[in-house]
């Protein structure tokens, strides 16, 4: 009885230290590469370059009403318990419509809302918006060891949810911050409207579908203003560039080159993107028309859907002529 006793003691310990030991795993993060041993802040610059010009982008090109451009830059710095928008899953209500609409109200009280609850967000910033489809903007934040990542978006106008951006980039390399990342961007279909081209009108996917990439062959119709079937990828549509600010060692900024000056030092080479000539489809055959006893004439016709650019293949001819036997002759 005696020995029963100890036994049962025995097995009440040792479940306590396997509860306690498994308690403490489950606080553990689950691969060190995550944790981020730098100096607790951080200051960066990032420039926002917009790289949608005619030449790269000619189909369907904005010209008027409103002509190509890039909203305001919104930005959260955050932890990996957040994502402010996610390649393959949905679109919250507030990335819908800042991608729909440019409206930041709702993803600004989203972003407001995840960091009260459970504390993954650090700070939030914006830089101004772009009134062309090639131009920068930029503006500063602050990163965290407890909040590393980056995320931001910038809407394409026009366009019916096309966005630009990026989800959430570690800047903390294990045990420093990363001194300069640049990289280059595609557009995102937020996938809450079904529009096809960059003037489309508003028309709900119902119901909403994942963020995705567009790509020069997806979506796969020949309306899509991005839909360049010849390219094995679209030419970046923008870049962004972050550079990590220096400190002096009483804490002060220290002057800092021009940054936007920086990302144009070395210039990008223009990337034409050729745009072959479109055509309808013929018409039907005209009458056939001539003499009696002789051979006639009938004719059709096509018209360009699409004008080539950039040495794109040149129209073919839209009128065509063949021998025929008059119908009615005279």
């Amino acid at each position: 009885m005696e020995n029963l006793m100890l036994l049962s003691g025995s097995c009440k310990v040792t479940t306590t230290l396997l509860l306690t030991v498994l308690g403490f795993a489950r606080c553990l993060p689950l691969d060190d590469d995550s944790v981020c041993t730098a100096e607790d802040l951080a200051k960066y610059s990032i420039v926002f370059t917009g790289k949608w010009s005619q030449v790269a982008f000619p189909k369907q090109y904005p010209l008027y009403r409103p002509p190509a451009q890039w909203s305001p830059l919104l930005g959260v710095v955050h932890s990996s318990d957040y994502n402010m928008w996610k390649k393959n899953e949905f679109a919250s209500n507030g990335m819908r419509d800042f991608a729909e609409r440019g409206e930041t109200w709702t993803l600004m009280k989203e972003i407001e809302a995840a960091g009260e609850k459970i504390q993954s967000v650090h700070g939030i910033f914006s830089a101004p918006a772009i009134s062309s489809g090639t131009g920068q903007t930029s503006a500063d934040f602050e990163v965290h060891s407890r909040h590393p990542l980056v995320s931001f978006a910038v809407r394409i106008v026009p366009s019916p949810d096309w966005f630009v951006g990026i989800d959430s980039l570690n800047l903390c390399e294990k045990d420093h911050w990363a001194e300069q990342i640049s990289v280059e961007l595609s557009p995102y279909d937020a996938g809450t409207d079904s529009g096809f081209t960059f003037s489309s009108p508003n028309f709900a996917t119902i119901p909403q579908e994942p963020v995705t990439e567009i790509t020069c062959s997806s979506p796969s119709h020949p309306a899509n203003s991005f839909y360049y079937p010849k390219l094995k990828n679209l030419p970046p549509i923008a870049r962004v560039t972050m550079i990590k600010l220096k400190r002096s060692k009483l804490g002060f900024p220290v002057p800092q080159p021009n940054v936007t000056a920086i990302d144009n030092e070395i210039e990008d080479t223009i990337s034409e993107t050729p745009l072959d000539c479109e055509t309808s489809l013929w018409s039907s055959w005209g009458l056939c028309r001539g003499p009696c006893g002789l051979l006639g004439t009938k004719s059709r016709t096509r018209y360009i859907h699409l004008h080539p650019a950039n040495n794109g293949t040149p129209c073919p001819n839209l009128n065509e002529e063949a021998d025929c036997e008059p119908d009615n002759c005279v």
